[in-house]
């Protein structure tokens, strides 16, 4: 039966997964939102040690939930599954770059912000707060 887990979600790759799943919501992975993403990974002391290899078999994974049904329902459950509660709202921090970071939010970027708070239980103060951080780290001058 463990054939089959043959390689186990770690944080850090839940965490890749959330930030590629919102840059993935609008079928458009703009340059600026996998920027954000390698900068994250590169600089964040929750990725510290973390295999950057991975973020290719993790983005995969996450194309190939996005390619069936209840496949987004899959990924929560794995990120729910695989990353420890202290990082729910890192995690939720993290999907806020992301969508922020090309200077739009679209329908479907928002859909799923909203659909991440839910799963992950984010308090709506501390969401509106994380928002808040994401929106004035990219505004423009």
């Amino acid at each position: 039966m463990n054939d089959q887990i043959q390689h186990p979600l770690t944080p850090q790759d839940c965490l890749v997964a959330v930030m590629i799943a919102v840059s993935a919501s609008d079928e458009d992975i703009r340059t600026a939102e996998l920027v954000k993403i390698e900068v994250a990974v590169n600089n964040l002391p929750v990725f510290a040690g973390y295999d950057v290899d991975r973020m290719r078999v993790t983005s995969q994974m996450v194309f190939d939930l996005f390619s069936v049904e209840d496949g987004l329902d899959a990924l929560f459950g794995l990120v729910r599954d695989n990353l420890p509660e202290h990082l729910f709202e890192t995690a939720y921090a993290l999907a806020c770059d992301v969508a922020a970071a090309d200077g739009t939010l679209d329908e479907s970027e928002l859909r799923i912000l909203e659909e991440i708070r839910y799963e992950l239980n984010i308090d709506r103060l501390h969401a509106a707060a994380i928002e808040r951080g994401a929106r004035a780290r990219h505004l423009t001058v």
